[in-house]
């Protein structure tokens, strides 16, 4: 067994004044508490909250505060995500993982920001994967992220063993989304730290779970400082005799026969995904996929055979627009 211990922070995150002060504090109290801690991890836009008014040039000053105090205290450091601002006008959603020699080794930016509700927040196409010495590979991936299994595949297949998720949730959907982070847990066969805020950062209900779907923790709806010490050997012994003795999904997925042309973007598989409306917010009263015809048989209708054709005109006749 390679023991290694991370800590999530679940705390009150404020959307109008600077959370950075706060957070330095309760990593203060968590070493305090917990000197065995190794590396911290923070919910999503935990430094200056969920408004992207107060994005940050990279780097910045709090982020030059985090690297302090991973020196100081020997620790991982990921404070998080914050709205960063770029020289060409952009603002990313981005995190940073700090070592224990205060240096960042990687840095990520969401890849698929919460639109159309984070309208004018640009995506990243970058994966962030790193290794903690002697102890195994780590991802990182954002909130909205996870629910796109793709990029969990990528990072599962460049060997990440434990996925690190800060997540700002404050709606309705965190029940899905805690389903979601077991799922990913089974179905990549890794450790899951997914770390939400409370107040103007999330409704909290934080979690940790095994690579065998096994809910380890689950913060309430207060503050909580929850460090778990987590065996990767586990996720090793997992991947090899597979779940619980059971399912190698892994291997399976490594070894299949199946090729899959959604991925294609020129294959024509995803036509039906263009028979759907725009990405924009629903309006009151809206009807939006409601009283409009099947669009799965206006597919089938537009082309000999049944097969599907070019699916743009199909949609501007489904949508009454041509």
């Amino acid at each position: 067994m390679t023991p290694f211990a991370i800590a999530g922070i679940q705390m009150n995150v404020a959307a109008l004044t600077s959370n950075v002060e706060a957070m330095r504090h309760r990593i203060e109290i968590l070493m305090a508490r917990f000197p065995w801690t190794q590396m911290v991890l923070f919910s999503e836009l935990a430094p200056y909250g969920p408004l992207d008014r107060f994005a940050q040039p990279f780097p910045n000053d709090a982020i030059a505060q985090f690297q302090e105090d991973a020196r100081r205290y020997g620790i991982w450091l990921i404070p998080g995500s914050m709205f960063e601002k770029t020289a060409d006008g952009r603002i990313l959603n981005t995190s940073v993982v700090i070592n224990p020699l205060g240096e960042i080794v990687a840095r990520y930016s969401k890849m698929f920001p919460f639109k159309p509700y984070e309208a004018g927040i640009s995506s990243g196409t970058d994966f962030c994967v790193f290794d903690v010495p002697e102890v195994g590979r780590f991802g990182l991936s954002i909130c909205y992220d996870i629910w796109f299994p793709e990029t969990t595949r990528q990072l599962t297949s460049q060997g990440v063993e434990v996925l690190l998720h800060p997540v700002l949730t404050g709606t309705t959907d965190r029940e899905a989304e805690i389903s979601i982070a077991r799922a990913t847990a089974a179905q990549f066969q890794c450790y899951v730290f997914d770390v939400n805020g409370l107040g103007a950062g999330g409704v909290g209900r934080s979690l940790v779970v095994d690579p065998t779907s096994l809910v380890l923790h689950q913060s309430a709806g207060q503050e909580d400082m929850f460090p778990i010490e987590i065996d990767l050997d586990l996720v090793r012994r997992q991947r090899e005799a597979g779940l619980k003795g059971l399912g190698q999904v892994l291997k399976s997925f490594r070894d299949r026969e199946a090729d899959f042309p959604i991925y294609d973007r020129t294959s024509g598989a995803d036509a039906y995904l263009h028979t759907l409306g725009p990405l924009q917010t629903p309006h009151q009263g809206s009807n939006a996929g409601v009283n409009m015809a099947d669009p799965r048989t206006a597919l089938a209708a537009d082309s000999p055979g049944g097969a599907p054709t070019d699916p743009i005109p199909m949609f501007k006749r489904i949508a009454g627009t041509e």
